[in-house]
């Protein structure tokens, strides 16, 4: 039988209700207005007041993936030797020489900003969850000393924003060659990732019973294969939501892809808004980068959402 409700239970009801729906509206209009103007004529982008209903197009997007020529000097051999491959092949195809002697080439940046990205967040994500995972299950199954003072340094690392370290890894980058490089990023995002994913990791190992691995060890398993077939079933869903953490913070990182990146290894943070200082904008064409950028976020989370709950809520119930 339904509970009985007065009528100010059910009008206190609808007024949260109205009002949830407005906060989600006001949190969604920016989101709107990024995708409307990813796909509006250029000179509709910026009218005031502003133009709600247009004729849709696809030209920004076309204008993103298209290649554009650009008069550059010929590399020097340094320069040509330190460049990847595909960048030696954009030299080596030469294509036209101009009377000034430079030569010119095509180039379409922001792809490969996005693939930087791609390849940056990705492989600090695994490289912080897997490290992480085998840290935690180290705090979590044996007793050290100094655990805690352990786990406080691991956490420490968190406390202050990476703009202050920033300018300090640049020397160091720059003395031992990672400045503007993958693998530079991918170090940083790892060890910047780290302590939350050791974290986050321990408090799944946690409440996962010794007993299970302790029957697996009586069966004759070695400490890693009830490690392997044991625990990391069990802490799935930690591994995905730590994983949807870490890659939201890496893919989202500005300061040090601004600083410690030029031209090879910039991501798309940090690209983006510098497309807005570089002559008159396309603001259509920069909401159409913003767009594609939003999307592997959104596809990685929406496809482990229902690990998310789980992951904000570990160590609420103990047994």
């Amino acid at each position: 039988m339904a509970a009985v409700r007065t009528s100010t239970e059910v009008t206190l009801n609808r007024v949260a209700i109205a009002a949830v729906i407005v906060i989600t509206l006001i949190f969604l209009a920016p989101i709107y207005w990024i995708v409307s103007t990813s796909f509006k004529p250029r000179n509709l982008a910026t009218t005031v007041p502003p133009t709600v209903v247009f004729q849709p197009e696809v030209s920004p997007y076309v204008k993103l993936f298209t290649k554009r020529s650009q008069l550059r000097a010929p590399p020097s051999p340094e320069d040509y030797a330190a460049a990847p491959w595909w960048e030696r092949i954009v030299f080596d195809g030469g294509e036209k020489v101009n009377r000034d002697g430079k030569g010119q080439v095509q180039f379409s940046a922001y792809p490969d900003r996005f693939m930087n990205s791609l390849i940056v967040a990705i492989t600090s994500t695994v490289l912080a969850v897997g490290m992480g995972t085998f840290t935690a299950y180290g705090f979590s199954r044996f007793k050290m000393k100094g655990e805690g003072d352990l786990l406080f340094f691991i956490l420490s690392t968190r406390m202050l924003p990476p703009v202050v370290v920033a300018i300090p890894m640049f020397l160091m980058y720059r003395v031992v060659g990672l400045n503007d490089t993958h693998w530079g990023l991918i170090i940083l995002y790892t060890a910047f990732n780290l302590s939350f994913s050791v974290w986050l990791m321990k408090g799944f190992i946690d409440e996962i019973p010794k007993e299970y691995e302790e029957a697996a060890l009586v069966d004759g398993y070695t400490r890693m294969q009830a490690f392997f077939k044991v625990v990391l079933p069990e802490a799935a869903t930690g591994i995905a939501a730590t994983a949807v953490f870490c890659f939201i913070t890496a893919w989202n990182e500005y300061a040090f892809a601004l600083i410690m990146t030029n031209r090879r290894a910039q991501t798309a943070p940090p690209f983006i808004p510098s497309q807005v200082g570089s002559g008159l904008p396309d603001w259509t064409v920069i909401a159409a980068g913003t767009v594609l950028f939003l999307l592997p976020v959104a596809i990685f989370t929406f496809l482990l959402r229902n690990h998310l709950l789980r992951g904000m809520s570990f160590g609420a119930i103990r047994k």
